[in-house]
């Protein structure tokens, strides 16, 4: 079963210094029958004007991993960790105990854009971690780069849930295919341009829920930058 979900659909905000889209129910954006897909919580794409950002703020049995699409983030927490990330790079954090930490654009001209992606941990508890990876472009150029995967994964970046979490930026009229393992599920984010996903047209912001499917088959109809979460088809 593949379900589309148009942008136009979603939760949206404007707080001036920041503009999000809600993937599910989140702040202001109530919505009961739309709370998750599986262990994925949270997906916000925002946008932070300059000159602004997230103060200190807590964090509890959660585990974090930004995307950054344009622009630059500064990060800093309670851990004792500051850092700079730019496009293509990632930052992730398993508040599993608390943590606080901050996230601000210093940038004078120049809006950040990045996907908050929220997971929800096998356990409550577990031991805090923090780390970020400068991913070169070139690595998801054409095909995929798997940016997050579970402690017996492969990815370079390692949270305690059984998810992979994949990023590709394809060229117009290329293509690739994934195949899906058995109970397992995908939520897929088109983050720009566009592409077609198995007779599927998905077109900036779009975003689609893939269950009980044996593969997909993605083709760029213009120069298309996309990332999916690849997780268990059990409930919570």
């Amino acid at each position: 079963m593949i379900r589309k979900l148009p942008k136009e659909n979603m939760g949206s905000s404007n707080l001036g210094w920041l503009e999000s889209r809600f993937h599910f129910s989140f702040a202001d954006y109530v919505n009961y029958d739309n709370t998750n897909f599986g262990v994925l919580r949270v997906l916000n794409d925002d946008i932070i004007h300059p000159q602004s950002g997230f103060d200190t703020h807590p964090h509890r049995d959660m585990e974090i991993i930004s995307y950054v699409v344009k622009g630059e983030i500064t990060h800093k927490d309670s851990m004792g960790n500051e850092e700079t990330l730019k496009r293509g790079e990632v930052q992730y954090m398993s508040a599993g105990t608390g943590v606080r930490h901050s996230e601000y654009n210093w940038s004078k001209s120049e809006d950040l854009r990045l996907l908050q992606i929220w997971i929800v941990p096998p356990t409550k508890g577990l031991e805090l971690l923090y780390g970020f990876h400068r991913f070169d472009i070139l690595e998801s150029k054409n095909k995929f780069l798997n940016i997050v995967s579970s402690d017996s994964g492969d990815a370079k970046i390692k949270i305690h849930q059984d998810v992979n979490i994949y990023v590709s930026q394809l060229e117009k009229s290329k293509d690739l295919s994934f195949l899906i393992k058995e109970n397992r599920q995908i939520y897929f984010v088109q983050i720009e341009g566009s592409s077609n996903i198995n007779g599927i047209t998905l077109e900036y912001g779009d975003a689609m829920e893939i269950v009980a499917e044996t593969k997909i088959d993605i083709q760029a109809l213009e120069d298309s930058h996309f990332l999916f979460i690849e997780m268990s088809s059990f409930p919570l």
